[in-house]
């Protein structure tokens, strides 16, 4: 008999034992001759370096053939205080995957002749308007196929810590006021609010709110136990929370209000099964003309006309990937992340494989993980072969056509501007990226075969489809757009005042908003460009339409938003569609001393900067927030994970954040 000398030696035993079983369990669910320990390898392997690296602080992966699920594992540790491990029934907010099942919850109102996916929107929600009337043209299916032309994501309060019942409302009124970037139909950017649309349409045709219409009709007939409202409002459930990968600090559980864009949690085991349904075996809840529907491309009129991009379905955002189309097989794929999760669906139906990867972490790539077990399970079974990777060496120097020369310019990329130039001289192409008012030289490329490559193996395309122009970056994954060509305004316009160089202050945050900066900044500078005279670089490239609104200067891109310069009591405020700016020159100075800040009635979050190098405490109400800023716009405290003192520097932010009426007190020493 083995003896264990103590209670960490027990514990450390019986997580050995408990995790053999659970994944002898699921290998015994294996088909035929089919041998998983390759997969299970590269799961493993690629797992843990993103958990060494710091990408991700736990994970879990699973492997479905069949109907079986043959493969089930967690990473690391879903609760690092407790000692508690990740294991296959460990929950993780699966973000964006989540529009996949909002798509099933409208095909399913489809089934059932309640909504009619070719309808208009405001057929079903008469209150849904915008400024730009081309709205009335969107229908159901292009808010699930990303083709209705809405311009951004409403993310105010969207992720957190805890849940905004008037999220809809406010998504409403954002987009009441707002235009679109491209006719309904013209062309396909990736959109959440278009979902959170779909989602108020379930619940008004159904009269069930969204994930009681989901667990009727999804969650329980698919046997989906795990699978949820985000892991912040999961209370009998263990979840795997989000560390900080910079000081290892637990971060509240994450609360997500976009629901069908991007607010469930799920297992791996769970999304497996789900994804399942698409082969058509096992249990269902659509018809399989319906299934067939969901498997199927559904390109743009652009895409149609030869514009390259991700070939989007109903809710995937994958219809077609390479290699495996070369190889007969049809994959569809969702991945998703909430800038604290990410995550990663993949299906072959016709082969009746599904893999699952989801990981506490913000940008790990796991969709390149889950492509590689899906060809590992794919080769085993013979059905295509492994693809090699080979050490390539830049191809040898053509001489670049002249008739390129009509793509040289300004190109407008996700917050930034790309300056190409051609040399037919030397056979170069040389480009350089203006950010934030700075121009960087990028590394020259050269042409062979209707491609640009450069020493760090970038390899680009350029695109010309019904007069505009596109770069066109090429990976493993497919063709993707990076920026597409600016066209000079005939009489450029400037705004009324001078916003080069200007830092501004975000006012409508709430105190449980996400502490995630990629997609929660509080923080826009903006700048002129003067060598685009006309537009400017304020929270994304924008076009200058008067002197007190710039709107849209690029279609394809996703997430913009519009500008609209108000006047607030004799100050230039900024609204960039959801978020409400007030320039940070105004915001109020913080000395030495005792200092006590009421928020206003609206409830807008206060701003203060330091004059010199200070240690603060601070007194405030249960609820608040105080988040400090340093001169460089880094965090560098934040009140939901930090308590104590602060020493702060000269030149930083502190931000309060609360309720109307709530009264700070601030020590500053």
């Amino acid at each position: 008999m083995l003896k264990l000398k103590s209670p960490i030696c027990l514990f450390l035993f019986l997580v050995m034992v408990l995790s053999t079983i659970t994944l002898s369990a699921c290998e015994s669910g294996a088909t035929g001759a089919t041998n998983y320990q390759k997969a299970i390898a590269i799961a493993r392997g690629a797992i843990w370096q993103d958990i060494n690296s710091g990408k991700a602080s736990s994970a879990t992966v699973a492997i479905l053939d069949n109907g079986q699920i043959v493969y089930a594992e967690g990473f690391g540790m879903a609760d690092r205080e407790k000692s508690i491990p990740v294991d296959a029934n460990t929950l993780f907010n699966i973000g964006s995957i989540s529009k996949e099942f909002c798509t099933v919850g409208i095909m399913k109102l489809v089934d059932g002749g309640k909504v009619k996916l070719d309808y208009p929107v405001t057929t079903y929600l008469p209150e849904f308007t915008m400024l730009d009337p081309r709205y009335k043209d969107i229908t159901v299916r292009m808010l699930l196929n990303h083709t209705s032309g809405l311009p951004t994501t409403n993310w105010v309060n969207g992720m957190g810590f805890e849940f905004d019942t008037e999220y809809h409302q406010k998504t409403l009124d954002v987009l009441s006021r707002s235009n679109l970037k491209y006719a309904p139909g013209e062309s396909a950017a990736y959109c959440n609010d278009g979902f959170t649309l779909a989602e108020i349409i379930i619940e008004r045709v159904s009269g069930q709110s969204f994930m009681d219409f989901l667990a009727t009709n999804v969650l329980k007939p698919l046997s989906l136990n795990n699978t949820g409202l985000s892991i912040g409002q999961q209370k009998d459930k263990p979840i795997a929370a989000y560390y900080d990968p910079d000081t290892g600090k637990r971060e509240p559980a994450e609360v997500v209000s976009i629901l069908g864009a991007g607010g469930m949690a799920s297992t791996a085991d769970d999304l497996c099964r789900f994804a399942y349904m698409f082969s058509g075996d096992g249990k269902q809840v659509l018809s399989n003309s319906t299934l067939l529907q969901m498997r199927k491309p559904q390109p743009s009129a652009e895409k149609q006309a030869g514009l390259p991009g991700w070939p989007y379905g109903l809710g995937w955002d994958i219809t077609e990937l390479a290699p495996f189309q070369a190889n007969g097989v049809q994959i569809l794929g969702k991945g998703g992340n909430t800038g604290r999760y990410t995550g990663q669906i993949l299906v072959a139906p016709d082969q009746k494989l599904s893999v699952a990867v989801v990981e506490a972490g913000a940008s790990p790539p796991a969709i390149t993980t889950a492509s590689k077990i899906m060809e590992s399970v794919l080769v085993e079974k013979g059905i295509m072969k492994a693809s090699t990777a080979m050490v390539t060496k830049l191809p040898e120097s053509q001489p670049i056509p002249q008739e390129y020369a009509a793509y040289e310019g300004y190109y407008a990329g996700s917050g930034f501007v790309t300056k190409i130039g051609l040399d037919f001289t030397q056979n170069i192409l040389v480009s350089s990226v203006i950010y934030q008012g700075s121009e960087v030289s990028r590394p020259p490329t050269i042409y062979h075969d209707g491609f640009f490559y450069s020493s760090d193996s970038d390899k680009i395309s350029l695109a010309n489809v019904n007069g505009k122009y596109y770069i066109v970056t090429k990976s493993v994954f497919g063709d993707d757009i990076m920026a597409q060509r600016l066209t000079p305004p005939d009489k450029p316009i400037s705004l009324m005042t001078d916003i080069n160089g200007k830092i501004w202050l975000r006012r409508n945050i709430s105190s449980f908003e996400s502490r995630s900066t990629s997609l929660f900044n509080p923080f826009v500078i903006s700048h002129t460009i003067p060598a685009l005279p006309g537009y400017i670089d304020f929270d994304g490239i924008k076009e200058v339409k008067s002197s007190v609104y710039a709107g849209f200067a690029a279609n394809y891109l996703r997430d913009q938003t519009e500008l609209t310069l108000i006047d607030r009591e004799g100050q230039t405020w900024a609204m960039l569609s959801y978020k409400l700016m007030s320039p940070a020159e105004a915001a109020e100075p913080l000395l030495s001393g005792d200092k006590s800040m009421t928020l206003g009635s609206e409830g807008y979050n206060e701003w203060l900067t330091t004059k010199e190098d200070l240690i603060l405490s601070f007194q405030k109400p249960a609820q608040s927030r105080v988040r400090i800023y340093s001169p460089a716009l880094s965090s560098v405290y934040d009140s939901v994970i930090d308590t104590g003192e602060v020493l702060v520097s000269k030149g930083s932010y502190v931000e309060l954040a609360g309720k109307p009426g709530d009264t700070f007190k601030i020590t500053a020493r």
